[in-house]
């Protein structure tokens, strides 16, 4: 196995004194990636590296750096084998799952490329006469992009993709979980031709995450910072920030909604609600949490969810007939059952599945979760969900909303003015009727509101966060001044 070096100023290079750190599969316990540990000298090279390459890339035609992405995009496609298996090596995901991850990240790129003639301005009036003023949008400078490890080439390509597209240059600090992963992302990049310093990657030892981008941001060259990862985190990122008043995008964590009206489609509702709550073993932050359903129908729903959730299995990736794959670690699975022997011993049913083996967890559905559980307000982060039985809408509603999470909801009901309207009430900063919390396409706003984050990612609402804003005037004519 070959150590992967850092990703700077378009070069493979050693961390400092060649420090390097391993990452075992989650299953087998193997060591699959040795790769650069970098310090905080080799964060500040990085930040380095992109503000020499900023002025060229910046002043780079929107035609150029279109092709770029395009081609960025081809090579991800031609080296899907490769990410599928560093990938699934690195986080016990399914090859389906990280082939998925792949369609996404290089369409991301190509919505990227898209957006390269769309950084528009626009001319305000001026009651100067004579006057043109202007709306002016510009890169901002060196943009870190921080990305996890559950969904990592989506993420770490958005994370940089629209950064990108703008005219910035970026470092993409890599998760601990899945460093190989995420340098392949740097590779691609830097094969397309957005290398000496255009794309740098920073890969790190875990206990030296902190420090690393702690670096990161309060570098003079770093201009914004955006995060996906827990809220917790988030916050501390949201902190060091804000003292170095730079901006920062947070995707954050989730505990997402999805509400039975007592007049749904209950295959459909069940069929989205296994797809929402399950798929990847449920370690998405859009994953379905929390099943909030009407009395009506909560007994003919929790059937048919539990018979649909015992045909999914988890097990080895890479074993036939497994749906599903491994938690992301054995921590993991503990923590998850102890938010089900709180459930239980608070009253709760398992309808189906149950505690953890290690990193194997099949799909478990606990019925008759109420606010005096862990689970009910706690993301769970796994194959677990959480089913709510309320009486009417007002209560659905009520139980929807009570919750410190606004990312993604959902809403299933027959009558689409009814779940409209109800939608519209829901706290979210994504809402799905009749469909399931986990969607996602590179050219819709995504985001949250609350302690799910803030900002968009995603098409013009990206392009907003990832430039500066500025007022040019042009005086066309003779000027009076009053003294």
């Amino acid at each position: 196995m070959n150590t992967l070096d850092l990703l700077i100023g378009g070069h493979s290079c050693s961390a400092r004194a060649s420090a390097t750190f391993e990452h075992t599969n989650p299953l087998s316990g193997k060591t699959v990636s040795c790769i650069a540990a970098a310090s905080v000298s080799d964060a500040q090279a990085a930040a380095e590296a992109a503000v020499r390459a900023f002025p060229a890339w910046s002043a780079t035609g929107p035609g150029e750096k279109r092709a770029k992405l395009l081609k960025a995009a081809e090579i991800m496609e031609a080296r899907q084998a490769d990410f599928i298996e560093r990938m699934v090596d690195e986080t016990g995901a399914t090859p389906g799952w990280a082939g998925f991850n792949v369609m996404v990240a290089a369409n991301i790129l190509r919505e990227a490329a898209s957006l390269t003639t769309q950084v528009n301005g626009e001319v305000i009036p001026s009651n100067v006469p004579d006057n043109l003023a202007m709306g002016v949008r510009v890169p901002c400078g060196v943009v870190v992009g921080i990305a996890p490890w559950n969904a990592p080439i989506i993420l770490g390509t958005r994370a940089i993709a629209t950064p990108l597209a703008c005219g910035n240059t970026v470092i993409l600090k890599a998760s601990e979980q899945c460093p190989a992963t995420h340098h392949l992302i740097g590779e691609v990049l830097i094969e397309a031709g957005l290398g000496d310093g255009i794309v740098n990657v920073v890969t790190n030892a875990p206990p030296k995450a902190a420090e690393v981008v702690e670096a990161l941001i309060e570098h003079q060259a770093v201009r914004r910072i955006n995060f996906t990862g827990s809220t917790q985190v988030g916050r501390i990122i949201a902190e060091k920030a804000a003292r170095h008043l730079k901006p920062v995008l947070l995707e954050l964590g989730g505990k997402a909604p999805f509400v039975v009206l007592d007049d749904a489609d209950l295959d459909a509702a069940v069929e989205a609600a296994a797809f929402g709550a399950f798929f990847n073993q449920g370690q998405i932050c859009m994953s379905t949490e929390r099943l909030i359903v009407m009395d009506a129908v909560a007994d003919a729903f929790v059937d048919k969810l539990a018979r649909k959730a015992q045909t999914l299995r988890a097990g080895d990736p890479r074993g036939e007939g497994n749906a599903l794959g491994t938690l992301i670690n054995r921590e993991s699975g503990e923590k998850l059952n102890a938010l089900l022997d709180d459930a239980q011993q608070h009253g709760a049913r398992i309808a189906c599945g149950g505690q953890a083996e290690g990193v194997i967890m099949q799909p478990t559905v606990v019925d008759g979760v109420t606010k005096a559980m862990r689970l009910y307000g706690e993301e769970s982060f796994g194959p677990v969900v959480a089913l709510m039985r309320v009486k009417d809408e007002e209560e659905a509603l009520r139980v929807a909303n009570d919750s410190e999470y606004g990312l993604s909801a959902a809403v299933f009901s027959r009558d689409t003015a009814r779940a409209m309207q109800f939608a519209q009430r829901i706290e979210s900063g994504i809402c799905h009727i009749n469909a399931p919390t986990v969607h996602d396409e590179p050219q819709m706003p995504f985001g949250g509101v609350k302690s799910s984050g803030y900002g968009r990612f995603g098409g013009k609402a990206g392009i907003e966060e990832f430039t500066n804003l500025r007022w040019m005037t042009l005086q066309l004519g003779p000027r009076h001044y009053p003294i």
